[in-house]
C-alpha cells in the first residue's frame, strides 16, 4: 500500500493515507487492521461504496469525484452497516470522528500530496 498525504482548503492535514487500488486491497481494506488515529486514512479506488462487516470500530467515510471534491460524509458509521454515494469514484475511511475534527465539508476539494 502506497503512503501520501492530503490537505483541506481550510488547512487541516492527515499524514497517513493509505492506498487500496487493487482488487485484493479494496477487498481487504481496513479489515483486520488496527483502529485509524487521527493522522491516518484509507483511500479506496475506484469506489462508490463501503460496508463494516467485521469490523470492530466506526468510521467516518468521505466520498469523493474523480476530481476530489467531497460529494457526501457518512459520519461515524458502526460495524455492520453500508453507505453508499451517486457519483463517487473514491472513499476516504478515517477514524470515527475525524472528518470534523479536519474540518472536512461536502464541496471541498481535497489535495493529495506524495
Amino acid at each position: 500500500m502506497k503512503k501520501t498525504q492530503l490537505s483541506t482548503p481550510k488547512g487541516s492535514r492527515i499524514e497517513h493515507i493509505y492506498l487500496a487500488n487493487t482488487p485484493w486491497l479494496r477487498l481487504r481494506g481496513l479489515l483486520g487492521r488496527k483502529q485509524l488515529t487521527t493522522e491516518q486514512g484509507m483511500l479506496i479506488s475506484p469506489c462508490n461504496s463501503v460496508h463494516t462487516m467485521g469490523m470492530r470500530y466506526p468510521l467516518d467515510i468521505v466520498y469523493l469525484n474523480s476530481k476530489n471534491k467531497v460529494l457526501k460524509i457518512t459520519s461515524n458509521l458502526a460495524p455492520w452497516r453500508s453507505s453508499a454515494c451517486r457519483g463517487a469514484t473514491q472513499v476516504l475511511e478515517l477514524s470515527a470522528g475525524n472528518s470534523e475534527n479536519k474540518n472536512i465539508k461536502q464541496g471541498d476539494t481535497i489535495i493529495w500530496q506524495d
